[in-house]
């Protein structure tokens, strides 16, 4: 009796450790089910556990390294939802209005960006230290946008990112005072061999690297469709006329170009504009025929021809695009409170009175491009507007005025009234041209940080 009592006690005890190891195992199983949601690696772990307690280690070794290899495999296939909330920052254009903001007078820091004689490629009507110019304080400001800051300009890093593109400028002259400070900007940071290009009778300007095989290029079209303005050195005319659907004698230059900036508007300010009809020249004699048509009219029709030409052509996978906003002309001293007759000549210091407009600036030109360019993307095509126009506006002291290279000599008159001599168009370099840039490289490389 004893030794069979003593058999059934044993059974019993064996009995209950088996039921406490298939209970455990059994929890670690559920575990894993519930852990990896897989089916396959429950009934392998269940199997596995109903022989001997001395399974019970490597059993768990197993069960665990499975759900290692399920969880990698989870990983890969885009389901580790940690990771998945990691979003990327937004980009710094995202967040700040670059083209709010106003000039804070900086020369502590990095202003200019270069100085004149290390730009040797710079054009001579640009250069206006060089011609006579004895103050220097324009500069030195920055443009301090609202709330933030862009990003702290580097050469280097820029060109790197650059390598094996074209970056090409399209427009008048104020585009080519852009491209200007463009190629000065960069000239210092391009290690090796680099030249200037001149072709296609003087309309396209190529400065290459060749090291880096890139290049930043300049193409004269001042109304981007066919004008009397083409000829980049002969174009000083009383009207415009242009073949308002004719683009395509500019444009087949430009469809190879990694980066496209364009620019219309100085030359739209005329009053009428010819628009001509049939095959005349545009450059007139007795087989012109054409229409006469108010600017505003047609600057919205050149805008439609380039829309229908970017929309065949560019592929916006391939190209980024920009348009520059309007400059400002500060040929009128009465609008910031000067004297009648007189212009930008001397002027020193830039406007302070927030929201200043000159009056020479068309602000009705602005709407037609911020719609054309928003009938773009809805079309799939974004056309991005540097819309610099404000931020022109104040900078009445950093023109050329009589500090340039002159294209022709000085008439008396204009020596003895250098006010009505002076340029107020386009920009002395280094200078404001300078900060379109900066803020034209933001939009081309974004990035989240911000200048130190």
């Amino acid at each position: 009796m004893g030794k069979k009592h003593s058999s059934m006690v044993w059974d019993m005890k064996t009995m209950f450790h088996c039921s406490t190891v298939m209970f455990f195992l059994g929890g670690l199983a559920t575990l894993s089910f519930y852990r990896n949601n897989n089916q396959e690696a429950l009934s392998s772990n269940t199997k596995a556990t109903h022989t001997n307690a001395t399974t019970i280690t490597s059993t768990t070794a197993t069960a665990n390294a499975n759900i290692d290899d399920i969880s990698k495999k989870n990983r890969t296939h885009g389901f580790d939802h940690q990771r998945r909330r990691k979003i990327a920052p937004p980009s710094l254009i995202e967040t700040c209005d670059l083209f709010s903001g106003r000039w804070v007078h900086d020369n502590k820091s990095h202003y200019p960006l270069y100085k004149e004689d290390e730009c040797p490629l710079m054009h001579g009507d640009l250069a206006c230290q060089t011609y006579g110019r004895k103050d220097s304080k324009y500069q030195q400001w920055r443009w301090q946008p609202h709330g933030c800051d862009f990003p702290r300009f580097d050469g280097k890093a820029v060109v790197e990112r650059l390598k094996g593109k074209r970056l090409l400028f399209v427009g008048d002259s104020v585009n080519r005072n852009q491209w200007d400070s463009m190629m000065c900007m960069l000239y210092s940071s391009i290690p090796g061999k680099k030249k200037l290009k001149l072709g296609l009778n003087r309309t396209l300007y190529s400065f290459q690297a060749r090291d880096y095989n890139m290049s930043i290029d300049y193409y004269w079209a001042p109304m981007l469709v066919e004008s009397n303005g083409d000829d980049p050195s002969n174009h000083s005319l009383n009207h415009r006329t242009v073949r308002i659907e004719s683009i395509e004698k500019h444009a087949r230059h430009w469809v190879d170009a990694d980066i496209l900036v364009f620019n219309t508007y100085l030359w739209w300010r005329l009053p009428i504009i010819r628009l001509l009809k049939g095959p005349g020249s545009v450059l007139g004699g007795p087989n012109q025929v054409y229409d006469e048509i108010d600017n505003v009219g047609a600057y919205k029709k050149v805008l439609k021809t380039w829309s229908k030409w970017v929309l065949t052509h560019i592929n916006p996978a391939k190209t980024k695009m920009f348009f520059m906003g309007l400059t400002a002309t500060h040929s009128k001293a009465k609008d910031w409170g000067g004297k009648n007759q007189e212009t930008c000549y001397k002027e020193t210091e830039p406007v302070t009175l927030d929201g200043f407009w000159e009056s020479g600036t068309i602000p009705q030109m602005l709407r037609i491009l911020e719609s054309s360019l928003n009938k773009l993307k809805a079309k799939g095509v974004n056309v991005q507007l540097i819309n610099i126009t404000q931020l022109t506006q104040y900078r009445k002291d950093a023109h050329p005025t009589v500090y340039r290279r002159l294209w022709r000599p000085l008439t008396e008159e204009q020596k003895n009234n250098p006010q009505r001599a002076s340029d107020c168009t386009h920009w002395c370099l280094p200078g404001v041209p300078d900060i379109w840039n900066e803020i034209l490289l933001a939009y081309i490389f974004p990035t989240t940080k911000t200048a130190s």
